[in-house]
């Protein structure tokens, strides 16, 4: 039967780090444009998220204005700093239609420094609504520089001058797809890592590219 798709990214300041290129957002942005290639009957819809999460694009049938509001995503979209992992699995879990007879799916992809540390607790209550949550790590866990913002040069510091590094914590995103029988998969070189390592698990073959 066909599913409901929540895509909900990242657009942390962390999502600009180079560890993965050209960096972890445009990475995110080239994985869900193939997906949305594959997914063809399904509605789909796009959170964006860093302290705060905002739905960009409702549950649709309409490929093309999910293009358009995923191509808007840039780093300074929310003017809320942190990674609020929490927030982002709510706001997903909130733009369902629970009386549907799809499945639910939401499709988190991010770097997973929870800076909030509320991502167990909303990833339970998406169980709780048969939701599943299937995350993709984009980035390095040996971590990368974070830049200083478009226009300033350089990358962010501490204050005692240090580089901050951003890296992925693989860790916390495994616990958070295995607590609503979803699983984790981490980005690498390559196209098609989204849709042919996570819709494997969930979607009849016959619907992956071959």
């Amino acid at each position: 039967r066909r599913s409901s798709d929540l895509i909900v990214v990242d657009v942390s300041s962390s999502m600009l780090v180079s560890d993965v290129k050209p960096d972890r957002l445009e990475r995110a942005r080239r994985e869900i444009s193939d997906f949305i290639k594959v997914v063809q009957g399904d509605r789909v819809g796009l959170v964006a998220f860093s302290g705060a999460a905002f739905t960009q694009c409702p549950l649709t049938l309409d490929y093309g204005a999910l293009s358009m509001f995923l191509n808007a995503l840039r780093p300074d979209f929310i003017p809320v700093p942190g990674t609020d992992l929490g927030a982002a699995i709510e706001r997903a879990t909130s733009s369902f239609d629970m009386q549907s007879e799809t499945d639910r799916v939401i499709l988190l992809i991010t770097d997973g420094e929870d800076n909030e540390n509320k991502g167990f607790q909303a990833a339970r209550e998406a169980a709780k609504r048969g939701i599943k949550i299937f995350v993709f790590g984009i980035g390095d866990p040996s971590g990368g520089p974070v830049p200083a913002g478009e226009g300033k040069g350089g990358f962010k510091k501490d204050k005692d001058g240090n580089l901050i590094l951003s890296k992925l914590n693989e860790e916390g995103l495994s616990e958070i797809a295995s607590i609503t029988g979803g699983s984790y998969i981490r980005s690498v070189a390559g196209d098609l890592d989204l849709t042919s390592c996570i819709l494997r698990e969930s979607y009849p073959k016959q619907r992956l590219p071959q």
